[in-house]
């Protein structure tokens, strides 16, 4: 390994390594427009000057590999003129967009203009005039005017998309990225490009002109649209909803993980939040007609306490059945199972029919439900859990006389009109869930809970890395988190819970299911654990 010395601070370096990733590892950042941690190295931006000593030119960091004995400058008065330079002719034929662009606030023109440029502007001459506003594609607007040729979006196109939309045409100053002939960026990876692209050429179509990026508020969290669980970042305005009509997601940005999805995420995930503030289940509603809170878990718990008593009409003891979900938390599917498995004696599945979807052999899984994983962990959908259908066939066929279904449309499974049976032949039928459909307007209760991203938990992914997700912000409207109302729920029938947090139901969760022994809410972090890896997993299975 090479030794270096970077700005006054020596450094070991792997050999093959780039002065530009070496600088990174002591925290130095060298601005850069072309290169990509994710993508390969072009070197044509320029604006990664530094200075070598023994070396009569200044060099890129991002194509410069490190040497034994090297010693960079990074920011000496030789490198910042030498950027200050490029930044002159970059912004030559720029066009004068800031108040318009949707880049403005981080845009690294501009950062970098207020950073080391600060110039006094030589160009007299009229500007280059390209296409502008131009769609490329269903998400993506293409202004080649801001353009600063750095390829990126070429690059990502050839190398991760693997679709080849993008190239860089024409020479010298006429020289401008779009599309070959014949091409529309519409692959499902689309939108990673507006991410990539250090300035206002590339936006996001859905995005575009609704806020400034000043006024969003960020919370970091994973996807829900699927089994692989991208990280995420989700940018949202409670106090401007005008900004939006009404909806408080404006955006999602993929966040870096190296075990999951590095620095992208595809289209379907990136653009499907709508439900979240559309659509939803706002008010509890008992036999159609509104209620409170207070009265539907005093109801049905009333009805929870006769389960596995006879029933003097029919007879039988009341039998119970239960449709969680693997859009559920772990810590919400592990209070299902203490509550309703374990305490009621409930026939309890998460295993519910979804058809599949599309998937690749990158990012996206055919499994649309984010906790599929963690449902089998925990004893939701193994080998002796009956699956959804089975459940509502047995209700249909009068074996069960009380229903909770979580978040399931039950008209997935059968018709309208048999849904309708299920509901007068029930003595209790509850549906829970964040949207209203069929089954929530059949039900006797039906309870509005909260989004994803109106609470705490941990989902497990396709490769069984647990990873957290985090609220964003509160519930919305009169809807509770799923958690809480089974914690309610609990403590009414008098089971002993003494957990108030998903965090101490997690703790509960990873003492009863050895795969997540020895985890804790700090050890998942940001990026997650996995749970086929971690040391304290190993130690129990040996043990």
């Amino acid at each position: 390994m090479p030794t270096l010395t970077i700005d006054g601070r020596q450094i070991d370096s792997p050999d093959g390594s780039t002065v530009i990733q070496a600088a990174e590892t002591l925290g130095i950042f060298i601005p850069r427009y072309c290169y990509h941690p994710g993508l390969s190295i072009a070197g044509n931006c320029r604006i990664c000057l530094i200075e070598v000593e023994k070396n009569p030119k200044l060099q890129i960091a991002c194509n410069t590999p490190v040497a034994d004995g090297m010693v960079v400058h990074t920011s000496s008065v030789k490198a910042d003129e030498g950027r200050r330079a490029v930044l002159e002719f970059l912004l030559a034929n720029h066009p004068l967009d800031c108040p318009v662009c949707d880049q403005s606030g981080e845009c690294d023109l501009q950062n970098f203009y207020m950073n080391f440029g600060l110039y006094d502007p030589r160009f007299r001459e009229q500007k280059i005039k390209k296409k502008k506003a131009v769609a490329v594609g269903p998400h993506v607007m293409l202004d080649q005017e801001r353009c600063i040729l750095c390829s990126r979006c070429v690059r990502f196109t050839d190398e991760i998309s693997k679709t080849g939309e993008f190239g860089i045409f024409n020479r010298g100053d006429r020289a401008e990225v779009g599309l070959y002939p014949g091409q529309q960026l519409d692959n499902p990876y689309s939108g990673n490009v507006v991410d990539i692209c250090p300035v206002g050429a590339l936006t996001d179509r859905d995005f575009r002109f609704k806020a400034r990026v000043w006024y969003l508020s960020s919370a970091p969290t994973v996807c829900n649209g699927c089994a692989q669980g991208c990280n995420v970042d989700v940018h949202y305005v409670l106090d401007r909803p005008h900004l939006n009509d009404g909806a408080r997601i404006l955006r999602v940005k993929p966040r870096y993980n190296a075990d999951v999805n590095q620095w992208w995420m595809c289209d379907e995930g990136r653009y499907g939040f709508g439900w979240i503030d559309k659509g939803r289940l706002t008010k509890v509603r008992r036999q159609g007609a509104g209620a409170t809170w207070e009265q539907a878990v005093a109801g049905i718990t009333e009805e929870l306490t006769k389960v596995g008593e006879r029933d003097p009409e029919r007879g039988t003891c009341l039998r119970l059945g239960v449709i969680a979900s693997p859009q559920l938390t772990n810590e919400e599917l592990f209070l299902i199972r203490e509550i309703f498995q374990r305490a009621l004696g409930a026939r309890v599945t998460a295993s519910v029919p979804m058809p599949a979807g599309n998937s690749d052999n990158f990012l996206i899984r055919a499994d649309k439900n984010p906790n599929t994983h963690g449902a089998a962990l925990i004893g939701l959908t193994d080998a002796t859990a009956p699956d959804a259908a089975a459940i509502v066939a047995e209700t249909l066929e009068g074996q069960l006389d009380a229903l909770w279904v979580f978040g399931y449309d039950l008209t997935k499974l059968v018709a309208d009109e048999d849904l309708q049976r299920l509901s007068r032949s029930l003595r209790l039928f509850v549906f829970s869930g964040t949207n209203d459909n069929p089954t929530a307007g059949c039900s006797h209760w039906a309870l509005p809970t909260a989004a994803y991203l109106e609470k705490e938990g941990t989902f497990v992914n396709a490769h069984g890395r647990v990873q957290r997700i985090g609220r964003a912000f509160p519930p919305l409207s009169d809807s509770r988190e799923d958690w809480r109302v089974l914690l309610e729920i609990a403590g009414r029938l008098n089971l002993g819970f003494a957990w108030r947090s998903p965090e101490e139901i997690f703790q509960a969760l990873a003492r009863s299911v050895t795969p997540f022994a020895g985890l804790t809410y700090e050890r998942i972090g940001l990026h997650g654990a996995s749970l086929m890896t971690d040391a304290s997993v190993a130690e129990v299975a040996v043990t």
